[in-house]
């Protein structure tokens, strides 16, 4: 299973310093996602995720010199999120370095919108949910009844979505749920997010979920990375 760090950026910056020795009192704080993503590569990460802010706020890519310049320190697969629903904002992060992209639950109730994000990044691309029963029953569909998260799971995965990226909030995943969703479909679950421990992750392994990507827990060593790599292994 991989374990990827995100990078919130906001004004080309990442939102939380990074500063792997602070209980140790060595090494310097950063936030420049460059550098805090090739510390990572540094330690093992296969992937970089990086979360454009700016960019989901605004509904366009925001933060595309900060997302080359990461690409440019690193050789592992790029994949970006916030402001990626559309062809045109797909293609720009693709000539900036991203090698993948993450677009919204909105997508499920747009159909037209989706299959033109498909054209562009076909199996590169993934949707995030959040699978909250809850979440999904509160958001504001555009059809006579909220659907259930099993029926937009099934709807993305009969559109061509090969990918999903399932982010709960801060409460901990539904190993449970989850290993019952990876044994029925044929798509790459990704878990972000949320209550994580090395409990937690050897459970997701144990799940079959293909990922699972983590901001905070890491940038401020709150989870030690190298443990985290050993629990998905």
């Amino acid at each position: 299973m991989l374990v990827i760090p995100s990078i919130d950026v906001q004004n080309g910056r990442s939102r939380l310093v990074h500063w792997p020795g602070a209980a140790a009192g060595i090494g310097s704080p950063t936030d420049r996602p460059d550098r805090i993503a090739e510390r990572f590569v540094a330690l093992g990460a296969r992937m970089i995720h990086l979360v454009d802010v700016d960019g989901a706020r605004a509904g366009r890519p925001a933060n595309l010199e900060a997302v080359g310049r990461v690409a440019s320190r690193v050789a592992v697969p790029l994949q970006v999120a916030g402001g990626m629903e559309g062809a045109d904002n797909i293609r720009l992060a693709f000539a900036a370095g991203a090698t993948r992209v993450v677009v919204s639950m909105s997508v499920a109730d747009r159909p037209g919108l989706l299959d033109e994000c498909l054209d562009v990044a076909g199996d590169w691309l993934a949707v995030g949910l959040d699978p909250r029963p809850d979440r999904i029953a509160a958001y504001p569909w555009h059809r006579p009844a909220a659907p259930t998260r099993l029926d937009i799971v099934g709807e993305l995965l009969d559109r061509g979505v090969r990918r999903l990226v399932l982010s709960g909030g801060r409460a901990a995943p539904d190993i449970g749920w989850l290993a019952g969703l990876t044994r029925t479909i044929h798509a790459e679950l990704f878990v972000a997010g949320g209550s994580i421990s090395l409990d937690t992750i050897k459970g997701l392994r144990d799940a079959a979920i293909a990922g699972i990507i983590l901001g905070e827990p890491f940038l401020s060593g709150a989870l030690d990375f190298a443990k985290a790599l050993e629990a998905a292994a």
